[in-house]
């Protein structure tokens, strides 16, 4: 059987690595052939995160996919990462359609208001029901959670079914040792997501005053002056799990917004799989992974804030258990070899 994905990013893009990449070599051990065609590459990625605009990787890659669509025939199953060319309308996903390319497409953020709630009113206009197009003439919506399988059931989605974000769980090992010296607050995310983490720094600033602390920001850069110990990590993918593991606490704080709502709690899941205790706002699926008191808690305002990370803080004893029980979660529900008999149906599907 011959798959071809065509994903957002390379492996570099986190979305496109873990709903997509990570799946390769499970596939192709089961038999399955599998192409990548990503629509943006390594140079994109650079530019972008450095804050630069990659006009002309856009366009380039905007023509190079343009080709490779003529290549699709090729294929028993093409699997779209949540469309085909962003900013430009449906047709193309809908033209594969009518000619019986029975796609499969894949959620893992609510992208669709990049376009509903866009604040250029023209992009509103032209592009609302955009993805809701895509979705209603897919063979099959993937969807990473329960906010982004509704949408595409209201859209009309002839079939939806939730894999959510995972890890391999191979690659990670539950946290041993809880260091007592100090409390280590750790976050990981790319620049882009690390404004969540600026809204709670007058808890950290508080919390530093009392206790000993340091705060790790996995993924991004310096965020000027602070009155607190806070250390920043060079992302690497090589390096991430050992860098989790140097946390006492992993944290996922989020606006409650519409936006938010569509985002799968990779993190939490990435703490969790490492036994470490987390703390997260209780927005969209964060309320799912954590059971407050269990693994962790939920924290909706700066004062829960404080005391969730006061209480681990305190009691150690806590965060071991919170970590042992989330790895039990993760182990269950949230890894690549338990959602892999899932997705090879999908792509078996005729």
């Amino acid at each position: 059987m011959k798959v071809l994905y065509l994903t957002k990013y390379s492996r570099k893009g986190a979305s496109s690595r873990l709903r997509s990449y990570q799946y390769f070599p499970f596939l192709e051990a089961e038999g399955i052939s599998v192409t990548v065609k990503p629509l943006f590459d390594d140079a994109y990625l650079e530019k972008l995160y450095s804050g630069k605009k990659p006009v002309v990787e856009i366009l380039k890659a905007y023509i190079k996919r343009f080709f490779v669509l003529f290549t699709v025939f090729g294929y028993d199953k093409i699997v779209i990462e949540k469309e085909i060319f962003p900013y430009l309308p449906s047709w193309t996903e809908r033209i594969l359609a009518f000619l019986g390319v029975k796609y499969i497409v894949d959620y893992d953020d609510a992208i669709f208001h990049n376009y509903d709630l866009n604040p250029n009113k023209w992009i509103r206009f032209f592009l609302k029901d955009k993805i809701d197009l895509v979705m209603r003439s897919a063979k099959t919506v993937i969807a990473g959670n329960e906010y982004l399988a509704e949408r595409a059931q209201k859209a009309g989605a002839k079939e939806v079914v939730v894999i959510p974000t995972v890890i391999d769980i191979e690659r990670y090992h539950p946290k041993q040792i809880f260091r007592q010296d100090k409390t280590v607050i750790g976050w990981i995310g790319s620049p882009s997501t690390f404004k969540y983490v600026k809204t709670i720094f007058p808890v950290f600033e508080k919390l530093a005053k009392q206790y000993p602390i340091e705060v790790q920001i996995v993924g991004a850069k310096e965020a000027g002056s602070v009155s607190f110990p806070i250390q920043f990590i060079d992302w690497t993918e090589d390096s991430e799990v050992s860098a989790i593991s140097a946390f006492d606490i992993g944290i996922m704080p989020l606006e409650d917004s519409p936006w938010e709502k569509g985002k799968c709690s990779y993190k939490l899941i990435q703490y969790m799989a490492c036994g470490i205790s987390v703390v997260a706002s209780p927005v969209g699926m964060n309320s799912e992974v954590v059971s407050e008191g269990d693994n962790g808690f939920l924290a909706k305002d700066a004062a829960d804030w404080f005391n969730a990370l006061e209480e681990l803080s305190n009691e150690k004893d806590k965060c071991r258990t919170f970590g042992s029980s989330g790895r039990q979660l993760i182990e269950r529900r949230f890894t690549v070899q338990s959602q892999l008999e899932k997705l090879m149906a999908l792509l078996r599907e005729r």
